[in-house]
């Protein structure tokens, strides 16, 4: 992962800001959609068990991530004594 992120460092402005996204989705991309040729084809997430299915996995990592953001918020209010 240091060899990809050194290789883009050098063309992409955004990686010097503190507060990027990008590193962020280098680590998603690495640990749950890149396959690793040392971990015979699986991603280290599969070998940790988690499985992301489907044709785009970046959609359903978004799409997971999102209803789970939605559930926290929902559960958070419902803590509070909202009703919804």
């Amino acid at each position: 992962m240091n060899g990809e992120i050194r290789d883009r460092e050098k063309t992409m402005r955004g990686l010097k800001k503190e507060d990027t996204p990008i590193l962020a989705g280098y680590q998603i991309y690495h640990n749950y959609i890149r396959e690793h040729e040392a971990l015979d084809g699986k991603t280290p997430a599969e070998l940790a068990g988690i499985k992301i299915e489907g044709q785009n996995k970046w959609l359903t990592v978004i799409q997971n991530a999102t209803n789970t953001s939605i559930k926290r918020n929902l559960t958070d209010l419902r803590k509070s004594g909202n009703k919804t």
